[in-house]
């Protein structure tokens, strides 16, 4: 077979065999118990497909049926407020995601009346719902025919095709769109294929290493005939990573054994999460007490500095302790900050650093 670098799609000849060939396998060897698989609905496939972005089905799993139990359909999100959606979501990263959850399931109750909305258009419009949730949502649940370009659509089209450069590229994304249209097969079949070539990427078209070998479509794939395969899909252009820095006051009323923290900026890293408070390494710990609380330290102890690593940049965090004293009364009212006792994780969205070292200092209060 010739190599396909132009990505405008295979022919009929090329289209239904490549179906045939991953629903053949997927029969066998693909994934039908996930706990989204069972009594399957557009809420339980939607909270699924957004957990699963830049998640691994392993680590979801736990979560997922955690949050379910808590928040079993969509009016039950939307009444919750956001800090417990939040605490359930705490360890699964990009918080973001809940918060766009939480958003959509209020509209949706708001809106819809409660109930999911079944039109592409309508569901692509949700708060964190791209083109690809969208039709997988649809599709999987309510047995309509989109396609779908997550990242293991996105490699095993890159391979099979040899589609040059980075995904992310608007005009490289386009061509894999089109792969994936020209791929999806008639309604009846949509939803089983879609399943199949999700399975295929997660285990057998992995990133590094892939299983060729297994791959029921390996007779057609360019970038193996080519002995390629580990190259594509193309890695983004890469830049170097930026080193931020900053101190976490970990504060500590002796008095009552009870740890300072406070809610985080709706926007930015670890929106409206719990956090500790936060100053630039230059500043003065005790300034910000006298400043802010109005109380006076009577120790300090700096930990060893946690690293935090983004998507985008590294965060070195010095955390420091700070035992003060009894702060006057009404100094916290109109603020966004709370006293909880030590040792005690609140039920409350968490930063994961922040839930280490919260752990770290209840260990070292018992």
């Amino acid at each position: 077979m010739t190599e396909r670098t132009d990505a405008q799609g295979p022919g009929a000849e090329d289209r239904a065999p490549f179906a045939d060939e991953l629903l053949t396998w997927a029969a066998t060897y693909g994934r039908h118990d996930l706990p989204w698989q069972r009594d399957r609905t557009a809420y339980r496939v939607w909270v699924s497909e957004i957990m699963l972005q830049q998640t691994q089905v392993a680590t979801v799993i736990p979560y997922y049926e955690r949050f379910m139990r808590r928040f079993p359909d969509v009016r039950a999100l939307a009444a919750a407020p956001q800090d417990d959606v939040l605490h359930h979501w705490s360890g699964l990263g990009y918080y973001a995601r809940a918060r766009n959850l939480h958003a959509a399931a209020r509209l949706i109750q708001a809106k819809y009346g409660g109930s999911f909305p079944d039109e592409l258009d309508q569901v692509h419009a949700l708060p964190g719902v791209g083109r690809s949730t969208a039709g997988a949502i649809l599709t999987l649940a309510g047995g309509q025919r989109h396609p779908i370009l997550d990242g293991n659509v996105k490699r095993v089209l890159a391979r099979y095709h040899l589609v040059e450069g980075w995904p992310g590229d608007p005009k490289v994304e386009r061509g894999l769109w089109t792969l994936a249209e020209a791929h999806t097969p008639e309604r009846e079949r949509a939803a089983a294929y879609t399943q199949a070539i999700m399975d295929l990427g997660a285990m057998v078209c992995k990133r590094s290493k892939p299983l060729c070998g297994g791959c029921p479509v390996v007779e057609g794939c360019a970038a193996q005939l080519a002995k390629r395969q580990e190259e594509f899909p193309h890695k983004r252009p890469r830049k170097a990573t930026p080193l931020k820095t900053v101190r976490m006051l970990i504060v500590v009323r002796e008095d009552v054994q009870q740890v300072l923290l406070e809610r985080r900026p709706p926007a930015g890293i670890w929106g409206g999460l719990w956090s500790f408070p936060e100053q630039p390494l230059k500043e003065d710990p005790s300034e910000w007490i006298e400043t802010q609380l109005r109380a006076e330290v009577r120790d300090s102890q700096k930990w060893q500095v946690l690293r935090h690593t983004f998507s985008h940049y590294a965060l070195d965090i010095t955390p420091q302790v700070l035992r003060i004293s009894a702060p006057p009364e009404g100094v916290m009212e109109g603020t966004s900050r709370l006293w909880y006792n030590v040792g005690e994780l609140p039920e409350i969205g968490l930063a994961a650093p922040v839930e280490k070292l919260l752990s770290r200092l209840g260990d070292a209060a018992s």
